[in-house]
């Protein structure tokens, strides 16, 4: 099967700003909100897909008075959902998760997942190793074949940055991947820091043919604090279209990423 259930998120959103927000992204998100039930123990993903997510919670918890408890995967992600009056706790004073909500940079046939672009893999890895479930949220572009085009995020410790580099361009020859580019994130003209004051090294591989090969070649390096390569944590995926609806896949479902686009316009 290529997806469990297609279901339609018609109902009038309750963002303000709904005219600007992209509308695959907030079906998938309104779909994942829906699945949310008083009294869970959440983790709230980062990113574009992620922040709409956080506001159509916002707005469940605030109609129908849910009493939750949740982790965010970023200081952005914590800033947007107390604005909101979602109240955030460290992942340690709730102990453990019922599901993770979260976006992702790209999603394979088996739900093997990149995720990074954010800057925030390393939370976002361990809130969804901390959950029973973790449900991804994304928009039919988000859907490969292959993982690799979106160029992988590495989070590397400062000391010693070079030397990690080198260490991953080492790592990456074994592979038969040593001709890719390994560029530092900017934020501006400046490096990048991420929350916990790391660098990011952004991995060009345009094609990842073997996905555990390499995430346990980057790990095994010194200096590498955690990389993007989500595999086999995704439990459920929900693409959201155009059109309002959503396709929910399964992992090692058969994904058709035209249908997924396309179907239902």
């Amino acid at each position: 099967m290529a997806y469990k259930r297609a279901i339609s998120i018609h109902e009038g959103t309750v963002m303000s700003q709904t005219s600007q927000v992209d509308p695959a992204k907030l079906a998938a998100a309104k779909a994942a909100v829906a699945l949310v039930e008083d009294g869970m123990r959440l983790g709230l993903g980062t990113g574009s897909t992620a922040s709409i997510m956080v506001r159509e919670l916002a707005a469940r918890v605030q109609a129908e008075n849910l009493t939750l408890r949740c982790a965010a995967t970023s200081k952005a992600t914590a800033d947007l959902a107390t604005e909101l009056g979602i109240a955030i706790e460290t992942l340690d004073q709730i102990g453990w998760l019922d599901m993770t909500i979260d976006g992702a940079d790209e999603v394979d046939p088996h739900l093997h997942l990149i995720k990074g672009g954010g800057a925030a893999h390393l939370r976002e890895k361990i809130v969804a190793y901390a959950s029973d479930r973790m449900v991804v949220i994304a928009d039919p572009g988000k859907v490969v074949e292959t993982l690799g085009a979106f160029p992988l995020p590495v989070e590397v410790l400062q000391f010693g940055f070079e030397t990690t580099r080198k260490l991953i361009r080492r790592a990456l020859e074994g592979l038969d991947l040593g001709e890719h580019d390994i560029l530092q994130r900017l934020q501006g003209s400046d490096a990048l820091i991420t929350d916990e004051g790391n660098y990011i090294l952004d991995l060009h591989l345009q094609e990842i043919h073997d996905a555990p090969a390499l995430a346990r070649a980057l790990a095994a390096i010194p200096g590498v604090v955690e990389h993007g390569l989500f595999l086999g944590t995704c439990d459920l995926a929900i693409i959201g279209r155009a059109d309002g609806t959503v396709v929910e896949l399964a992992r090692d479902a058969d994904i058709d990423a035209d249908m997924l686009a396309h179907e239902g316009e």
